[in-house]
């Protein structure tokens, strides 16, 4: 039988010390040795002035390799500490032993792992482990759940667009402009086809496939929140990308027939009406040719479709440039979501008129008013969240708050969605509101009647050159 001697004296003792040296304890186990049958010294392991707390130790190592090539039939230590101190990294040596088939006999503490005894003593011990084991694996978890609890990330592969500082989640510039550019090319064509043409290229330099594109659209991290054991919670790490955004990507996953997709030039696209003949009016452009007839400049347009059906003179409508009528309206709603005596006005008169269009059939104290101040923190939402979002962000933030847009020569209708509280229960009021230019409205129903009422007249900002005159605001109210 091929033994191994392994001797080790701690930091914390003088390696001279005649009674506990390395010298003392091999001469012990030597003599131990002698005194049994079939037992050869294959080699002595001595690590004198290192700690058993930890397993880095020169000889011990070197003595573990021997064990696993499968030199070493019998591991000889004078006692167990001087193996290890640490109960962990002992129930891991006598697991390896057991791998190998490798015995373990402590000379003074008669520990032997060829005997019945003691091999009842190491199964114990190897329950034990197991034991510590499991104990280990609960209460990770249960710091890692916590962790999740408090939106704190828990570690693994650090999601493209951060890296790590401190353990946290930070924004990677450079990866976090790629992550928006694939998002916005998604939800621009609704294909991941032309995402993957695109050729964006990853940490490594190498360009996404088709399966890390899925899982970046599709990982939640993005909007500041995180997913552990099943749950979705609130994340401490900042967001890549609106909600808006991500949600309107989930829609596109796994539809066959897709759903319209934004143009993050034109912000009304699916929004806009005809009033002349009632057809949608659809994003378009032309190209300006240069001197050397080479395209300089692409121009944009919303145009009647009618016109593409039937010719160019079908509807007198024909088109609006887009730039202007999107200025132009985002401009006017600012001006009138500060205009507190404007919306009171125009509230008041929308309320009466509201008032005067009751059937009748039930008590007309039931019936929901609009409140102005309700109607202003709308319209003022809606300009902040607009003014502080960027491309494809500012059409889902249109896409949130109108409803539709009616266009001609002679004025634009805008509508909004309202929203406020009726009785505990959420109600959406079809309040509308109508200008020469721009006007603010708000509408979810399906019917509509239009007795009009006109509030004082109110200046709106000077025209670009394409938009009809605006001498004053209507108002019209809707009951469904």
């Amino acid at each position: 039988m091929r033994c191994a001697i392994y001797t080790r004296v701690s930091t914390d003792n003088q390696v001279e010390v005649e009674y506990n040296s390395c010298e003392s304890q091999l001469e012990k186990i030597r003599s131990f040795v002698k005194s049994q049958d079939k037992m050869a010294i294959y080699g002595v392991f001595s690590d004198p002035g290192y700690t058993g707390a930890n397993l880095e130790r020169p000889a011990l190592q070197k003595m573990l390799q021997a064990i696993r090539e499968d030199q070493i039939d019998m591991v000889i230590a004078y006692k167990m500490d001087r193996l290890t101190r640490s109960p962990k990294d002992f129930y891991h040596l006598i697991e390896l032993f057991e791998q190998y088939n490798v015995g373990f006999i402590s000379v003074t503490e008669r520990f032997d792992t060829s005997t019945p005894s003691g091999r009842l003593l190491r199964n114990i011990m190897l329950t034990f482990a197991q034991f510590e084991r499991e104990l280990a694996s609960e209460r990770v978890k249960d710091k890692m759940h916590q962790r999740a609890q408090k939106g704190m990330w828990n570690g693994g592969t650090i999601p493209f667009g951060y890296s790590s500082e401190n353990k946290k989640l930070v924004i990677n510039e450079g990866e976090a402009n790629i992550l928006k550019r694939i998002y916005e090319i998604y939800i621009e064509t609704g294909s991941l086809g032309k995402v993957l043409s695109a050729r964006f290229k990853d940490r490594k330099g190498k360009a996404f496939s088709k399966n890390t594109l899925y899982y970046l659209l599709r990982n939640i991290n993005y909007i500041g929140k995180m997913k552990y054991g099943g749950k979705i919670t609130e994340a401490i790490h900042p967001a890549l990308i609106t909600e808006e955004v991500f949600n309107k990507a989930q829609e596109l996953h796994g539809v066959k027939d897709k759903p319209t997709t934004f143009n993050k030039k034109y912000l009304f696209t699916g929004l806009l009406r005809c009033s002349e003949c009632g057809s949608q009016m659809t994003p378009c452009h032309s190209k300006k040719l240069n001197s050397d007839r080479k395209y300089k400049r692409r121009y944009y347009y919303y145009r009647c479709t009618k016109t593409f059906r039937d010719g160019w003179h079908a509807c007198s409508t024909r088109q609006a440039n887009a730039e202007r009528l999107e200025n132009h309206l985002i401009t006017n709603l600012e001006r009138i979501s500060i205009d507190k005596p404007y919306i009171d006005s125009f509230i008041f008169m929308l309320n009466a008129n509201k008032a005067d269009g009751h059937s009748g059939h039930e008590p007309s104290e039931k019936l929901p008013l609009y409140d102005p101040e309700i109607f202003r923190n709308t319209l003022q939402t809606f300009v902040k969240d607009f003014k502080k979002s960027r491309g494809i962000d500012r059409v889902l933030v249109v896409k949130k708050h109108v409803k539709s847009i009616t266009y001609s020569k002679e004025e634009i209708c805008l509508s909004l969605y309202y929203k406020k509280t009726c009785e505990g229960q959420e109600y959406t009021s079809p309040a509308s509101g109508r200008a020469g230019a721009a006007a603010g409205r708000t509408s979810r129903c399906s019917q509509e009647k239009s007795p009009r009422g006109t509030p004082g007249g109110s200046e709106l900002v000077s025209r670009l050159g394409l938009e009809p005159s605006t001498p004053a605001l209507k108002g019209r109210c809707s009951t469904g």
